[in-house]
């Protein structure tokens, strides 16, 4: 589980568009999905824009200054109740480096940002198969199986 060489965790900002890139790049690579990630790419404006907000979090995982993995999450203000919650949208880690313990620091290190921000709870998906996965979240949280649903946006005759 543990490597010879440390890794370091990196809430990235508006000043880390590089840092940004190359972890597009490993979520691409590590989802098999180097289309989505790389082909429209956002611009710097969009990037720095998003990196400086108040809901979007992103997490580098660096080792020896490179990004090995990462998180990018969203901070969900909550109507009911004057809290948050914190929502992982992706997580990867590079291929060469799993069972290194990389995606709990980073999930660690995305719970010292939920405390400071009084967030009540993180949570996260996983699609049906990935074990690995599974087993991570399993481990370090509480499992309830819902269902997802993906509602196109764009208007047909049908919902007329």
């Amino acid at each position: 589980m543990s490597s010879s060489k440390p890794i370091s965790i990196r809430q990235l900002s508006a000043n880390d568009l590089a840092l940004m890139e190359d972890l597009l790049a490993t979520f691409g690579e590590a989802f098999d999905e180097v289309d989505t990630y790389s082909s429209s790419r956002p611009s710097d404006a969009y990037l720095k824009r998003l990196l400086s907000s108040d809901y979007f979090i992103a997490l580098a995982a660096l080792k020896n200054g490179s990004v090995v993995g990462g998180i990018a999450a969203y901070e969900l203000l909550k109507f009911e109740q004057e809290r948050s919650e914190i929502y992982i949208y992706d997580l990867a880690v590079a291929a060469a480096h799993r069972r290194e313990g990389i995606a709990t620091a980073l999930i660690q290190e995305l719970k010292k940002i939920a405390v400071a921000r009084a967030a009540y709870v993180i949570f996260v998906q996983a699609d049906i198969g990935d074990d690995p996965a599974i087993a991570l979240y399993t481990k370090l949280g509480a499992r309830e199986d819902v269902l997802h649903f993906d509602i196109a946006v764009a208007v047909s005759d049908d919902d007329a």
